[in-house]
C-alpha cells in the first residue's frame, strides 16, 4: 500500500487482470467496439462479464477514437452459467 501506480498500470478488468496500457494498446492497433477489445485483450470476458469494466472501457473507445459513446455498440454478454428453470431443482414429490 502507498506505492504510486502510474496511470497506465491500473487494472481496468479487474477479473481478468487487464490493465489501462493493454486495453488503449488495443485501441491503438485497431480495436473500434466493445467485443473487439474484448477479442484482442479478455477485458469484459471475467467471472462479472464487464458489469464492473465495462463503462470504463467504453469510455476509454470514446476517448481514443473519437466516436461519440451513443455510437458504441454494446458488447456481448454471455453469463458463465446457463439459467434453469427452478421446476427442474424442485422434487415434484414435495
Amino acid at each position: 500500500m502507498g506505492e504510486n501506480v502510474s496511470e497506465n498500470e491500473l487494472l481496468i478488468c479487474r477479473c481478468e487482470e487487464i490493465s489501462q496500457s493493454e486495453i488503449e494498446e488495443a485501441i491503438e492497433d485497431g480495436a473500434r467496439s466493445l467485443n473487439e477489445v474484448k477479442r484482442r485483450t479478455r477485458a469484459g470476458m471475467g467471472l462479472c462479464q464487464g458489469k464492473t469494466c465495462g463503462m470504463l472501457v467504453a469510455g476509454m473507445l470514446a476517448r481514443n477514437t473519437g466516436l461519440p459513446p451513443a455510437e458504441l455498440k454494446p458488447g456481448t454478454v454471455r453469463p458463465p452459467v446457463r439459467p434453469i428453470k427452478l421446476s427442474v431443482l424442485a422434487n415434484s414429490e414435495d
